[in-house]
């Protein structure tokens, strides 16, 4: 029988928190069954994601690449997300400030609830204009035209996503900092904690004083660092410190 986790020490700290930030990663949406697209599971016919997701691949062969992430579209579109999602965006009622950051292109936090999320990467249901730089967002499963054409100009639409070798916006990523050095507790969720500027925000918010919450099945860069580390799934631990955070609150309201 599974030890049940420990998190009485958590949720008195929670219990007290003003502004509460999570930033959360691939693994959170691995266990809604979205694959990671890295290692041996990232192989789509005969490419690895890294070889598709890049300025030079769209250059080269927009057909390709818009052909891989219909596909990747379609299997995000066949999922849902998870209890740690519906946790997380149940608690932008919570805490009096609540900040929510993802790495996560799939839209599952805006699908679970969330209002307010940051994204990192972008987002796969957005398409963006090559030529104008205007954004629009199309959840066609698959495109009525594949490759997009944008309907004022003409030109190629391309995912608004992050591709490899592109840099985030600055102003998203100085949000994201911002907001970091501003909570009093942040949440690090399904993350290796290896990919950057993601991987620095945990560190910014304990320089500032917060204490830094890691929700991982493994071990990883961070978890030295971390005030609490619980080796569990976000589907799971979530809704456990959910339960947990619900009770005392009330307890403090009677």
């Amino acid at each position: 029988m599974t030890e049940k986790p420990d998190t009485k020490a958590l949720i008195e700290v929670l219990s007290h928190a003003n502004h509460v930030v999570v930033s959360t990663g691939a693994g959170i949406s691995a266990e809604s069954g979205i694959p990671t697209f890295r290692g041996k599971e990232g192989l789509w016919k005969k490419y690895r994601a890294e070889e598709l997701a890049t300025p030079t691949a769209f250059a080269q062969n927009p057909n390709l690449v818009w052909e891989f992430y219909e596909w990747r579209r379609g299997i995000i579109a066949e999922k849902e997300p998870n209890p740690g999602h519906k946790v997380l965006a149940r608690w932008e009622n919570i805490f009096p400030a609540y900040s929510l950051i993802t790495q996560n292109i799939d839209g599952f936090h805006q699908k679970a609830g969330s209002k307010n999320v940051l994204e990192l990467h972008g987002n796969i249901w957005k398409l963006r204009c090559t030529e104008e730089g205007t954004i629009t967002e199309n959840h066609e499963t698959p495109l009525k035209k594949s490759p997009p054409l944008c309907p004022d100009c003409g030109a190629l639409l391309r995912p608004h996503v992050v591709w490899f070798g592109e840099s985030l916006s600055p102003t998203v990523l100085q949000k994201a900092f911002q907001l970091s050095s501003e909570c009093n507790v942040i949440f690090v969720v399904g993350t290796s904690a290896f990919v950057q500027p993601a991987a620095s925000l945990p560190l910014a918010a304990a320089e500032a004083g917060a204490k830094i919450v890691e929700i991982n099945p493994d071990p990883t860069p961070l978890t030295p660092y971390a005030d609490f580390s619980f080796r569990e799934k976000a589907g799971q631990i979530l809704p456990l410190i959910d339960e947990e955070l619900k009770k005392t609150l009330r307890t403090k309201k009677e």
